[in-house]
């Protein structure tokens, strides 16, 4: 059997609801909303070829004033998971035949079940499938899993395999997509996130790159060494300068900002190529990982678009991944940074150096902020991931357990989450 279908990562073969969820500790009254956590998790008895491409399905926890309501996990019904449509088409590449399988977001009243290479699906507060979001039609691209709001406007973009390679998109506050723009790339890469300050967008234009040959095979990139590694940044008007790196790949960003001397500053995990093609071991289930499967570090980038400089310095030598931090502070800098490791959660301090960590008992899921209402400080909130079988709930200034959640099953191990408060 595949890795990808094992261990921690092995889906679940059905839909279940619970009730009245037992706690450890005591949930903040403040906390009442939805949990929702999405992942891969294919059909019982299919192997789609990688762990990447399972079919999505969303965890989610109802809280309310000190109570768990209720547990619920709900396939999202794609065209591709009920019908088995293709995504390619003898008409082209059909954007809903998607698994819609990596995050799960809240913008302008509606709930998004998000994958980069189609349309996002919109969901129910109960987690029902409403169907393909094309906004009236305007999009016609794929919808980055890791959109960023900012002043309440949603900023998103898609990538294909075929020309247009980049397209960035805005939706406005009432949800309307209002300007969508090409971005000249020199092809076809994995840009899987991306990062917005308050003037700019930064683009990760990095070296794995689309391969036909490996199509039906699993996830069809591969390293380029001849392919080139640069960050670009983006002015409102579209102009872009780009800023030469060193090769990496960056699956997952955390805060960008714009320093006192007019420098885009970038925080993000970095992997290095053998260290990417470790953990694309894991995904593709071809082989078994070394001791250092996944290897990936915190690093920085300082890029000046007025001199063309860049800086690059790692932050850390801890494996980690899945950054977060209050997004109250997107594009405007943060102190506070939060990653996962394989059972720890880390509290890195950015402005001056060091972190906090606490162990989680189990394979640590994506620690979401939710800032406290009325909150002064930055870290005036709590962390929220589902580790195995639990909903765990952190202080986020010290990182003390405040809660635990029983869920009446193990949540495989998947990709991102979001709260959404009442």
């Amino acid at each position: 059997m595949s890795t990808y279908l094992e261990g921690h990562l092995a889906p679940v073969p059905d839909e279940i609801d619970a009730a009245d969820l037992p706690v450890t500790g005591e949930l903040p009254e403040e906390l009442t909303g939805r949990y929702f956590r999405n992942g891969p998790n294919p059909k019982p008895g299919v192997d789609p070829g990688s762990w990447f491409t399972g079919d999505g399905m969303i965890h989610g926890v109802r809280l309310r004033e000190g109570r768990a309501e209720w547990y619920r996990n709900r396939w999202v019904r794609t065209s591709k998971f009920t019908h088995d449509a293709p995504y390619v088409t003898d008409r082209g590449i059909d954007l809903a035949a998607t698994q819609a399988n990596t995050s799960v977001v809240h913008h302008a009243g509606r709930i998004l079940a998000l994958i980069e290479l189609g349309l996002p699906y919109e969901m129910t507060p109960e987690l029902g499938t409403v169907g393909p979001c094309d906004f009236g039609g305007r999009l016609t691209t794929g919808m980055t899993a890791h959109p960023k709001e900012l002043d309440g406007e949603l900023h998103f973009f898609g990538y294909g395999v075929m020309p247009p390679y980049l397209t960035y998109h805005r939706l406005d506050t009432a949800g309307e997509l209002v300007e969508s723009r090409q971005v000249e790339v020199p092809g076809p890469t994995m840009m899987h996130d991306f990062a917005v300050t308050e003037h700019y967008v930064v683009w990760l234009d990095l070296p794995v790159v689309f391969d036909m040959e490996r199509v039906g095979h699993g996830m069809p990139f591969r390293w380029s060494d001849a392919y080139g590694a640069r960050l670009g940044v983006m002015d409102r008007s579209g102009s872009t300068r780009w800023f030469d790196v060193d090769p990496c790949y960056v699956f997952h960003v955390g805060n960008a900002r714009e320093d006192a001397q007019g420098r885009v500053v970038l925080d993000g995990v970095r992997y290095s190529r053998s260290a990417f093609d470790e953990i694309w071991k894991v995904v593709g289930g071809t082989d078994d990982p070394s001791p250092q499967a996944g290897a990936a570090v915190l690093h920085r980038w300082t890029l000046d678009p007025t001199t063309g400089a860049v800086k690059e310095e790692q932050l850390d030598d801890r494996t980690v991944e899945f950054p977060t931090f209050n997004e109250d502070h997107l594009g405007r800098g943060s102190c506070y940074l939060y990653a996962v490791t394989d059972g720890e959660v880390v509290k890195y301090d950015t402005e001056r150096g060091g972190c906090t960590v606490t162990p989680v008992g189990g394979r640590a899921g994506e620690a979401v902020f939710v800032p406290r209402a009325g909150g002064h400080a930055e870290d005036d909130g709590w962390l929220m991931s589902i580790v195995d079988d639990r909903l765990l709930v952190h202080e986020a200034t010290d990182l003390h357990e405040v809660a635990s959640v029983r869920l009446p099953r193990r949540v495989p191990a998947g990709f991102h989450g979001n709260w959404i408060a009442d």
